[in-house]
């Protein structure tokens, strides 16, 4: 098992190196075809992942990627509107085939799976992104390890006892600390690469300090759906690592956070 796992995690480290350098039209490809796998696991745990909502859902999220690789993504509002409408149509031409949950579920993981983890390739778009883009992965793989080894060392204080009875509030501020030390270092080091980004030891820092805080709230979250439903993983994709959610649930809350983030911090 742990051989698979470790195999499985460095294919996974040497795609992800690889899209993220290249950028462009190959991780537009690979953030939608993630954003849709993700969406499938989800959705299989509402049991609609054949179903018309959850149809519905994949060709909403195919519209927005649309959208955003032809720069229309003034039209996100409507498209977020007109979903709604399909599925609460369906819901009341069809009941009761699906309950008020499986309705809520369909309409939640378009924004939950695939716009937010669309943030990935728009982070990469960005001036400068082809740097910004590796604050997500700081942010996210880097918090889980700099929190695990703080647990590890002075966790005494549980973060969420029900929920992840592992965590500890110490490997939870070592998490954060450590995002922010890498994102600081690693501003610090690309400081004369970067052209439009001021200050991008400080921007890092933050930018990853913030991220790390929302990451460890994603991991809470798809654990807290995977608990409510009873279900270990979410799949079964990716060998000793189980589906993209499982993977991947940290790095859908720290993409739009970085991207956000960085915005927000180049106006200070």
């Amino acid at each position: 098992m742990f051989t698979t796992r470790l195999i499985s995690g460095i294919l996974l480290v040497l795609a992800a190196v690889f899209l993220l350098y290249q950028g462009g039209i190959s991780l537009f490809a690979a953030s939608l075809a993630i954003s849709v796998t993700g969406l499938y696991e989800l959705y299989r745990v509402m049991k609609v992942e054949r179903a018309l909502p959850g149809l519905l859902g994949y060709l909403a999220v195919i519209s927005y990627y649309i959208l955003l690789w032809t720069g229309h993504e003034e039209l996100v509002t409507f498209l977020a509107i007109a979903a709604l409408m399909l599925l609460m149509t369906v819901y009341v031409v069809t009941f009761p085939c699906f309950g008020t949950e499986q309705i809520t579920v369909a309409f939640f993981g378009i924004f939950y799976v695939g716009l937010m983890f669309s943030y990935l390739y728009q982070v990469r778009a960005m001036p400068d992104g082809k740097y910004l883009v590796w604050l997500i992965v700081l942010s996210s793989w880097g918090c889980d390890t700099c929190a695990y080894c703080a647990g590890i060392l002075f966790g005494k204080h549980k973060l969420a006892p029900k929920l992840s009875p592992k965590k500890t509030i110490e490997g939870a501020v070592g998490g954060v600390l450590g995002a922010a030390l890498l994102g600081g270092l690693y501003g610090a080091y690309f400081k004369h690469s970067m052209v439009d980004v001021m200050r991008p030891e400080l921007i890092g820092a933050a930018a990853c300090a913030i991220a790390a805080v929302i990451s460890q709230i994603g991991d809470l979250a798809a654990s807290a759906i995977k608990r409510n439903h009873d279900i270990k993983d979410y799949g079964h994709l990716i060998p000793g690592h189980g589906g993209i959610l499982d993977r991947f649930d940290s790095m859908i809350f720290t993409a739009p956070a970085i991207y956000f983030a960085v915005r927000f911090l180049a106006l200070m």
